[in-house]
């Protein structure tokens, strides 16, 4: 598999969602399991009000930040990005992700406090089932990315698939929380990039049991949460708190939830100082955020 760093110009078309969006409006255990664990002697309840740590958008945001065969590519500025269903392509692109289908709650709060972020986007993205992201390996298509607001809750839902686990990384979802969905145009508005873990015993059981994640055992086997290049650096209880939560069946669909504490006094990290992740093995370092 070969992962490329160029991007794609696109036409505007994110104010054609907008109004329409506006208008309408717990931890399980660490690695999958199913009973809810205190960690590091902290309680469940505790856990969810952890701040997620900064971390690299990676190579493949789409988000603005980086630049495919010498131009921009920014999905957040096209018409379509604000949905729910993230397996089509949007716009003028046409192909469909296939996967086990994976139904996630985020949960955005104030990480002082705990309290709902109202009325906050959320720009998510990840890879296919053999570790490819729209718009970079497959330029023909967009699908697998997509922005949400948050409720009175702070709750935003999307329908995906679970993602595949490439060689270098751990199984994850990548997303940006920004003020609102005017500000959602650019990932260096963003007030937390940041990442989310799969848990290790679904996602060994997934990439088992679905002929589709077809490389996906054997890259999980060459990798964990401690060697990841991402998660490493994060302490226990963070790992924990950016862990998704999952029930459901692997052979027709699961549903995730994650609670995703934003700290609204966090200083931005400077490139150099955010963790890098490794893209699969043998090609060129992912870009980091500007």
């Amino acid at each position: 598999m070969q992962h490329h760093h160029d991007d794609d110009d696109h036409d505007l078309g994110f104010h054609h969602d907008l109004p329409r969006l506006v208008s309408r409006r717990s931890l399980l255990a660490l690695f999958g399991g199913a009973s809810v664990v205190a960690l590091s002697g902290l309680p469940a309840s505790a856990l969810e009000c952890i701040a997620l740590p900064w971390e690299t958008a990676g190579p493949y945001p789409a988000d603005g930040s980086n630049v495919r065969s010498g131009q921009v590519v920014n999905a957040l500025t096209e018409e379509g990005i604000i949905r729910t269903d993230l397996r089509p392509s949007f716009g003028t692109l046409t192909p469909v992700a296939d996967g086990l289908q994976l139904d996630i709650e985020l949960t955005i709060v104030n990480a002082d406090g705990c309290t709902p972020l109202v009325d906050h986007a959320i720009y998510i993205w990840h890879c296919d089932t053999i570790g490819q992201y729209s718009l970079y390996d497959t330029p023909d298509a967009n699908y697998l990315r997509g922005v949400g607001i948050s409720d009175a809750e702070g709750k935003v839902r999307f329908t995906t698939i679970f993602p595949g686990c490439y060689d270098g990384r751990w199984p994850h979802i990548h997303f940006e929380v920004f003020e609102s969905a005017e500000k959602a145009v650019s990932g260096d508005a963003s007030l937390l990039t940041a990442q989310i873990a799969m848990p290790e015993d679904t996602s060994a059981d997934v990439y088992a049991a679905d002929n589709r994640y077809s490389n996906g055992t054997r890259n999980l086997g060459r990798i964990s949460i401690a060697t990841d290049m991402v998660f490493r650096d994060n302490s226990a209880a963070e790992v924990a708190q950016q862990t998704l939560s999952l029930t459901g069946d692997i052979t027709s669909a699961l549903t995730g939830t994650v609670t995703i504490p934003v700290d609204l006094t966090a200083s931005r990290p400077s490139a150099g100082n955010m963790p890098m992740g490794a893209p699969p093995s043998g090609n060129p370092p992912p870009m980091p955020k500007n």
